[in-house]
């Protein structure tokens, strides 16, 4: 940041430096990274392992192979908020708004950075879940193809709720500022509350972030209904899905970028 400040004159600090800036304190942490590396390989992992445990040729094996996509976003939505909440628990915020103090543009080219490294591991991430998922699969079942109705889509989209659950994450961190506080927001509104909603009534259930990543974005076959014979489950198409979970996404980030500006550092 110091080598970047040195060649641009004072109050000219636009998107693309800042960008610049968040990228370099990025790449430069290693626990980033190690974070990152352990949610794609949970993510891989537990496809591999559900792939193995399939046994129902008719079931939805995309779904299957991409099973790992939900969990492994818990580490993406915390590491999204630690990306904001870190600097204050440091005091990086001092410095990083001494030399950006325009901070509309900050949170911006946090989340751009931040979004797009998020993105490009979840994609990777989710291309190899779904390969190596249909390649474990035994007793005669064929794996799925990315040629088939609906399954590129669904590899796609998977990838992309990686960066969508890490920008809520982000947001969050910007509204709350405190490392603790925001992990528990994160893992309390965006997995055990939806998970209790769903649960208790499938209407409302099929609104929330993880059910929305689980039954609209990772499927193929978006209607379930039990073999027991109880009620079908209808969950949002993937594009509706999509575009609810994008828009959580920006109005998290709206709110945590009003506060921030308005806020002491």
């Amino acid at each position: 940041m110091t080598a970047l400040a040195s060649r641009v004159p004072a109050g000219r600090y636009g998107f693309r430096h800042v960008a610049r800036m968040e990228w370099i304190k990025l790449r430069s942490l290693r626990s980033t990274w190690w974070t990152l590396l352990i949610a794609a390989v949970s993510a891989i992992g537990i496809g591999v392992a559900v792939g193995i445990n399939t046994v129902n040729r008719g079931g939805d094996l995309t779904n299957n192979a991409l099973g790992g996509i939900v969990p492994s976003l818990l580490l993406i939505g915390v590491l999204g908020a630690l990306a904001m909440t870190s600097e204050y628990s440091s005091g990086l915020i001092r410095t990083t708004l001494s030399a950006a103090p325009r901070r509309t543009v900050l949170v911006a080219a946090k989340a751009t950075v931040f979004g797009a490294v998020a993105v490009a591991v979840g994609e990777v991430a989710s291309f190899i879940a779904f390969f190596a998922g249909g390649a474990a699969l035994q007793h005669g079942i064929a794996a799925p193809a990315l040629t088939q109705p609906g399954v590129l889509r669904a590899v796609l989209l998977s990838g992309v709720s990686f960066g969508l659950i890490g920008l809520i994450g982000l947001g969050l961190g910007a509204i709350t500022r405190h490392s603790g506080a925001a992990i528990a927001v994160v893992i309390g509104g965006v997995y055990v509350l939806p998970t209790i909603v769903a649960s208790v009534a499938h209407g409302p259930g099929v609104y929330m972030p993880i059910i929305i990543i689980g039954n609209s974005l990772t499927t193929t076959k978006p209607e379930h209904c039990p073999a027991s014979g109880g009620q079908c489950v209808h969950p949002l198409s993937a594009w509706a899905g999509l575009g609810l979970l994008g828009l959580y996404a920006a109005v998290a980030l709206a709110v945590g970028c009003w506060l921030f500006a308005r806020r002491d550092a």
